[in-house]
């Protein structure tokens, strides 16, 4: 597999484009979009890339998120500043919400309120990196966490996930990797960019795993609750009594709020082994540096999470599901993309490129470019997310519209099929 740090070159015609599998998904994305051809017989672009699905209007918060904000806005308490580990209030929210899925309690002071889940992996690496450190970080992955490891001079070493094995962590792998500079194992659940939804038994597989290269795990749960499948959605925090667990999350999906920047770094420790004052006083630091979200929003979390009706989440789970299914099928009749595994969480898919069924197609990259500027579909290349010669599909959209983008990609698969093999 291709190291995420790689470098590619595309030429197309006059026009060269440097690639860095190290940016942000939004700058890759942004070069796509750059890359759409805008002729007179422009075609509405159909984004299948970045998981924001705020734009289309079966994926609209609930009312009550709303009302939660404005009301917070109209009190007139909440134009200062806050606090920068968070308001109280917000903290202790968080803490009982996320108590929910755990067999104890969290305390309000073990919650930090950050900028978004974003801010969260910056201050989880920051406060781990020490000289000569690394940390493993999943492959495919998500790659913030790489740029935040380059920043703090971290080494970064990669662990797969089996597509064969629908997505689990290669166990083995960590134990081989780790070793007495591992500052942590990165676990994306529900998975980002794969949609899978890991069971209780590898959750707890993998804990143990971590304890015994005697590490602690950082859970990204942004995706926390979206799961459709076969297997519910587990907290990492519930065997935080095997290792330390650092739990990340937001509001950002499972209220399809993004833009608000409303997450959470979270201490799970009840043996206390990774908390200490030294510790504490760390993370209070970084956050003294990075800010947190608009302080009205945080007055409205409380508000958010408790008036927020089981309704709002079923129908999200729906949809999600409905458009998981579309994606799956329509992607078996395209017969140069394969996918192994059916999404059963998050808002996302991984799909395998095989290159001898194409012509004039080098690689994901240049599969993603030369999509953009025929069909005007945007879809991430799996460079981007550590598999090269995949794609990452986003299907939290519009049933039609997702239609409609995977009606595009089958015309220019078929329109570059190699024949010669076909036939």
């Amino acid at each position: 597999m291709e190291n995420m740090g790689s470098q590619t070159n595309i030429s197309f015609e006059t026009k060269q484009v440097e690639t860095f599998t190290n940016i942000t998904i939004k700058g890759i994305l942004g070069l796509l979009m750059d890359n759409i051809d805008g002729g007179e017989d422009k075609r509405e672009v159909i984004s299948l890339g970045i998981g924001d699905p705020t734009a289309h209007s079966c994926f609209h918060t609930t009312d009550a998120a709303k009302e939660a904000v404005v009301e917070s806005l109209l009190l007139d308490k909440f134009n200062g500043y806050s606090p920068s580990s968070g308001l109280p209030i917000a903290r202790k929210a968080i803490a009982n919400y996320l108590s929910r899925d755990l067999p104890y309690d969290l305390s309000p002071e073990d919650v930090y309120v950050t900028s978004g889940c974003t801010q969260a992996i910056e201050i989880a690496v920051s406060i781990l990196a020490k000289p000569n450190s690394n940390i493993l970080l999943p492959r495919p992955g998500f790659p913030t966490y790489l740029l935040c490891a380059a920043f703090r001079n971290v080494e970064v070493r990669y662990y797969d996930l089996l597509p064969q094995n629908n997505w689990q962590v290669d166990l083995k792998a960590i134990e081989d990797l780790a070793d007495q500079n591992t500052i942590g194992i990165v676990v994306i659940n529900p998975g980002n960019p794969c949609g899978n939804v890991y069971s209780y038994d590898h959750l707890e597989k993998i804990a143990e795993t971590a304890k015994k290269v005697k590490t602690l795990i950082i859970a990204d749960e942004v995706y926390g609750h979206l799961a459709f499948g076969e297997n519910p959605f587990i907290s990492m925090g519930l065997f935080s009594s095997i290792t330390p667990i650092l739990t990340l999350g937001s509001l950002s999906k499972r209220w399809l709020i993004p833009g608000w920047r409303l997450g959470w770094f979270v201490i799970n420790d009840p043996n206390c082994i990774f908390k200490s004052p030294k510790i504490v006083e760390r993370i209070k630091k970084y956050c003294d540096i990075g800010g947190g979200p608009a302080t009205f929003i945080q007055a409205a979390v409380p508000k958010i999470i408790e008036s927020t009706k089981e309704d709002f989440f079923r129908n999200t789970l729906k949809m999600l599901k409905k458009n998981s299914d579309i994606c799956y099928e329509k992607i078996q009749d395209i017969s140069c993309i394969n996918c192994p595994y059916r999404s059963q969480g998050s808002m996302v898919l991984m799909v395998k490129l095989n290159l001898t069924l194409l012509k004039d197609i080098g690689d994901d990259i240049d599969f993603c470019f030369k999509l953009a500027k025929e069909e005007s579909v945007l879809l991430l290349p799996g460079t981007a997310v550590g598999l090269k010669n995949w794609l990452r599909i986003t299907f939290a959209v519009e049933p039609s519209f997702l239609e409609e983008g995977l009606s595009r990609l089958k015309s220019f698969c078929l329109r570059h099929s190699n024949t010669k093999i076909i036939n």
